[in-house]
């Protein structure tokens, strides 16, 4: 999990991620880990970041800020997708292998929430992916940012649960 720049609340969501994601072990649910990864010169950065790629190369391919983190490491079976947008969708093959697994319902956690959460819940929305997204398991630069898009996307119907309705949900599912 990387932000570019920092957010503040991107640590404040490995508690909440480790634990929805034990969930999901424990239920024999598909997980997908989801890394933004670039080539080392820059050639797939999108170009209003392209100036900055430059100064301060982010997700560059085989290091640390392209890896997934030592909390969230994927376990054989899980499913791992390198994306080099913003929505986990674009460009890579989520959507196929989603719905070889036949499944309608995605639980989106991660940073940051104005760009790569915002974007990938509302692809999910488009594509007629029941959505939710994990409130206390997202992250932004502050908190006002990250609320104010929070309520985007609980206004074209995505659900908002916290980590402690993951439980319970998955329980009624």
């Amino acid at each position: 999990m990387s932000c570019s720049p920092p957010c503040s609340r991107g640590t404040s969501s490995i508690n909440p991620l480790t634990y929805i994601l034990s969930l999901f072990r424990e239920k024999h649910l598909p997980v997908f880990h989801i890394v933004r990864v670039h080539e080392p010169d820059g050639s797939d950065i999108e170009l209003f970041r392209a100036e900055k790629f430059r100064s301060t190369p982010f997700a560059v391919r085989g290091t640390h800020g392209a890896a997934v983190i030592d909390e969230l490491t994927p376990l054989p079976g899980e499913h791992l997708i390198e994306k080099i947008r913003m929505s986990a969708f674009l460009g890579t093959n989520l959507d196929l292998m989603l719905r070889t697994l036949e499944v309608s319902t995605v639980v989106v956690g991660g940073v940051q929430t104005p760009n790569c959460i915002r974007t990938t819940v509302f692809d999910a929305m488009a594509l007629n992916y029941e959505t939710i997204l994990v409130d206390d398991a997202t992250g932004a630069q502050t908190r006002e940012i990250h609320d104010a898009n929070i309520l985007d996307m609980k206004n074209i119907g995505v659900q908002i649960l916290s980590t402690a309705d993951i439980s319970s949900w998955l329980n009624s599912c």
